[in-house]
């Protein structure tokens, strides 16, 4: 075995998982890889073993993670179940009339079917099939249509269910429940945000977002009020079904979960969409994504287990304490370190890594944990938009009609407001706590 400082340790393990994932390596190889080989050679193969096996076994069997397979294929389902065709149709004629509201339509339906699906890569390329053609259609600038696109679909690793709050819980040691509910007005305050931009920029440029043709939505009132009627009642069963068991404590977000996936079932017959290919293609999704998440939370318990028993914890946390100004400049140092791997890493491996190593910090600083976890989850939003690991640009780079003709660079430049709008939302968090904090106090 060898003598390391915990200084060293902790650069070789950091600084070799940041190497690992710029050079395009699997994210949990990576983890795994460099923990194993650092306990080798600082414990011993009797050691690293023990640490692996105890840490990986406790954290696949975590009963709260039975809900990231259900709420995976609870989205996917409802991705390919129509809901969503039915309710742009409905908010098209309600929004279409005025500048910049096929936009807003965008972000709303990201917003409702965020309380649904709960999976970025659904709700994403949803979005971009749907909306994307439509907004193009009407004259829409390129980078404004993409940007939405991108903004609204990314509320869905928000708003609950999201996979993020189900992943983060056990983590920092929080009630599942609690989260979701911490997150509702922080998304909800995001998808205002977003249309506010949108009416305001095509209010000062008509030509970002013109209004729609009189004559595509003279549609009598009682027609819209029908269509619009019909297709809220699938989505808002669904949030009340999932959403008001954990609320009301009728039951546990695992629990809540397998209603969701069962809902998703009922609506997809419904919608007669319901068929054999898309049985097998939602089972595909859900093992490869489910799998995926549970394979990089088994490796990073073992590399944070390492890492932990290296002293390299106390590295980190004396690091961010010793920042100059005390406790604000301190957080302030934690959310530019997290927004700045988000740039590089996925968020699945950011929350297993640095959540156990900074979750002990912010209470040292004296925060509330529940507050100080969801301005995490809600710095992480920024990183499905920035690049060069900018998951939401590539999805919808990916699912556009190839004969839109969008570029890469027109979704950068459409997504930079919104994540500019990320950073104003986490200020208002700040000087209002109780927008995070409101829902979870009055929770059953």
């Amino acid at each position: 075995m060898i003598e390391l400082r915990p200084e060293l340790v902790t650069l070789l393990m950091l600084g070799g998982v940041l190497f690992g994932v710029i050079r395009g390596y699997p994210f949990a190889l990576v983890v795994g890889g460099i923990g194993v080989l650092v306990g080798l050679m600082l414990y011993g193969p009797s050691m690293t073993r023990e640490i692996y096996y105890d840490r990986v076994f406790a954290q696949l069997s975590n009963y709260i993670l039975l809900a990231v397979p259900c709420f995976v294929f609870m989205g996917t389902m409802l991705e390919k179940s129509g809901v969503a065709d039915g309710l742009f149709d409905a908010l098209y004629v309600w929004f279409g009339g005025i500048r910049g509201g096929l936009a807003v339509t965008t972000i709303v339906i990201g917003t409702i079917m965020a309380a649904c699906v709960g999976v970025i890569a659904a709700s994403t390329t949803m979005l971009a099939l749907i909306a994307l053609p439509s907004m193009l259609k009407r004259g829409y600038s390129k980078s404004l249509a993409a940007g939405c696109v991108c903004a609204g679909g990314t509320l869905g690793i928000l708003i609950p269910p999201s996979v993020m709050l189900v992943v983060y819980g056990p983590m920092a040691g929080l009630s599942v429940g609690r989260l979701f509910f911490a997150a509702f007005i922080p998304g909800l305050l995001l998808a205002v945000l977003y249309c506010a931009y949108v009416l305001v920029a095509c209010g000062l440029k008509p030509e970002l977002g013109p209004a729609m043709p009189s004559e595509e939505r003279t549609v009598p009132l009682k027609s819209k009020l029908r269509m619009l009627f019909v297709s809220l009642v699938p989505p808002v069963a669904l949030i009340l079904a999932v959403l008001g068991s954990i609320f009301l404590g009728i039951a546990s977000p695992t629990e809540a979960s397998a209603v969701g996936a069962l809902a998703a079932i009922i609506l997809a017959l419904v919608y007669h969409k319901l068929t054999r290919e898309v049985m097998m293609e939602t089972a595909r999704s859900t093992i490869m994504l489910s799998g995926m998440i549970l394979l990089i939370a088994g490796f990073s318990a073992g590399f944070v287990g390492i890492f932990m028993r290296a002293d390299c914890s106390s590295v980190v946390a004396n690091l961010f304490l010793a920042t100059p100004g005390g406790t604000w400049p301190a957080f302030a140092v934690i959310m530019l370190v997290c927004f700045l791997l988000g740039m590089f890493i996925d968020w699945v491996g950011i929350v297993f890594i640095m959540v156990p190593i900074v979750t002990p910090i912010g209470a040292t600083l004296g925060f509330d944990p529940l507050w100080f976890g969801m301005m995490l989850v809600v710095n992480l939003q920024m990183s499905f938009m920035t690049p060069p690991f900018a998951y939401a640009i590539f999805f919808v780079k990916q699912a556009a009609p190839p004969e839109l003709g969008i570029e890469t660079s027109d979704i950068i430049r459409g997504v930079l407001p919104f994540v500019a709008l990320i950073a104003v939302a986490l200020v208002l968090c700040i000087v209002f706590p109780q927008l995070i904090l409101f829902l979870p106090s009055i929770m059953l």
